[in-house]
């Protein structure tokens, strides 16, 4: 299946204090909730993809049963996977990828952080 990036564009923009930026070129768009990156999408038509923050549990399982999914390490080393065009099982897996790793994010921020974020809706 192919990724629709205004789509998954639009997806990543619908979540609650999201914004988004290109990181090193033109070639990548970044979204972060709170200044904490949740999602790269690469723009590039060769390596079009979407990379997503996973807890370690999820990444295993999403690499053992979903052959687009691989293993991608970001700046601070923590479990990712990019989810390759070519094997994308389907929309609504990827929004449901797209949403833990929204989650992830969003319940890692500190207390303080939360607090002030859920005052602004």
């Amino acid at each position: 299946m192919q990724l629709n990036i205004e789509e998954i564009r639009e997806y990543c923009l619908s979540k609650p204090g999201v914004t988004e930026g290109f990181p090193f070129n033109d070639t990548a768009l970044v979204f972060k909730v709170m200044n904490k990156m949740f999602a790269v999408l690469d723009l590039s038509e060769e390596e079009r993809g979407i990379t997503l923050k996973c807890d370690p549990l999820k990444a295993i399982e999403l690499r053992e049963h979903h052959p687009g999914v691989t293993p991608a390490w970001h700046f601070n080393k923590q479990h990712w996977n990019t989810v390759v065009v070519q094997n994308i099982p389907s929309r609504q897996m990827v929004f449901e990828w797209i949403d833990h790793s929204y989650e992830l994010v969003v319940n890692g921020l500190p207390k303080k952080i939360k607090e002030q974020w859920k005052s602004l809706d």
